[in-house]
């Protein structure tokens, strides 16, 4: 462990924490954390793996006034426990997942989000997983280095394959926008009505989740994850996928009804490529692991240069502007 600090000897400032930080993260906060000079102090811990355990991060926020949180979950018995903390700046979307919002807007805490930061990043990770999964080029790098031999597979063609977007937030729309350019059909489907920001991109609207998975080649799911769309994604959908059909998920898995992508995959006729995992890391028994018809990545399309950036810059820029009396990306 590496502790990197700021004006810890000036006691009347108040304290900002940032109790797991890796080196690629630590490289991109250190750059920013100079912004705090003279409105704050800086306790950053920096470990060569996340440190996820409570009783760590416990141990290290003590006495914090803010805290930047970075791949670990404020659970209410660590939210209690941290009374001091009137900050939280979360370095990703979604902060209902890692925090109970309700107890800290009744507690008065502020709590901030980043945004927009990995849209594209994100939807490059999308595309990255339909293209092995239509060209297998990292299954034939694997073959070729390690049984030597001409191990050549067949292959899809993207283009003229109809790509169905769910959810059309910011990385549904950079998604869209690089199958348009592949010349896939892209379609979307939102919660909300997005037709004229569709139609500005060559994306056709469909009305209904169900015309999505029934119409789609590939369907690519990028809906928020929150009580109302848990389990969205129903087995009845996942039927509804024609015999070849891919699914990518690069958003929440909690958004697919429980159990019914493995029973889905298990049969044998569709694929998917997925990013996210209703257990984080995925355990090493986890049937997905051994399921032929699945691309798995470990909850990295996020983890990008440009992404981890962005997300160094809006969680010191939340913190300040809290000590400033602003609402920088304020959620609560």
């Amino acid at each position: 462990m590496r502790l990197i600090e700021r004006d810890m000897e000036r006691d009347s400032l108040p304290l900002v924490v940032i109790p797991n930080c890796t080196p690629t993260l630590a490289a991109f906060f250190e750059k920013e954390i100079d912004r705090f000079a003279g409105i704050a102090r800086v306790r950053m811990y920096v470990d060569e793996h996340d440190i996820t355990d409570e009783s760590t991060i416990l141990e290290r926020a003590q006495g914090a006034d803010a805290v930047i949180v970075l791949a670990f979950h404020v659970s209410d018995s660590l939210f209690d426990a941290l009374s001091t903390v009137r900050c939280y700046a979360f370095g990703g979307t979604g902060v209902a997942n890692y925090v109970n919002v309700p107890k800290a807007q009744e507690r008065g805490v502020r709590i901030c989000n980043a945004r927009h930061y990995g849209d594209q990043s994100v939807a490059e990770h999308a595309i990255a997983l339909m293209f092995e999964l239509t060209k297998h080029t990292g299954r034939m790098n694997d073959l070729m280095h390690a049984d030597g031999g001409w191990p050549g597979c067949d292959a899809m063609q993207l283009s003229g394959m109809t790509l169905g977007i769910a959810g059309f937030g910011g990385i549904g729309r950079a998604t869209a926008r690089m199958g348009v350019g592949l010349g896939m059909n892209v379609t979307e489907w939102s919660r909300h009505p997005h037709e004229q920001e569709a139609a500005a991109l060559g994306v056709r609207s469909v009305p209904t989740l169900e015309d999505l998975f029934e119409q789609s080649d590939i369907v690519s799911l990028h809906i928020t994850l929150n009580s109302e769309t848990k389990g969205i994604v129903t087995r009845d959908l996942l039927d509804r996928l024609h015999p070849g059909a891919l699914l990518i998920n690069t958003a929440r898995s909690q958004l697919i009804e429980d159990g019914a992508l493995l029973d889905r995959l298990s049969r044998g006729d569709i694929a998917a490529g997925l990013d996210v995992f209703d257990t984080e890391p995925l355990p090493d028994d986890d049937p997905l692991r051994s399921q032929p018809h699945a691309v798995i990545t470990p909850h990295n399309a996020w983890r990008t240069d440009a992404a981890i950036r962005g997300i160094a810059e809006q969680c010191v820029q939340a913190v300040v502007s809290w000590i400033q009396g602003g609402d920088y990306n304020a959620v609560v």
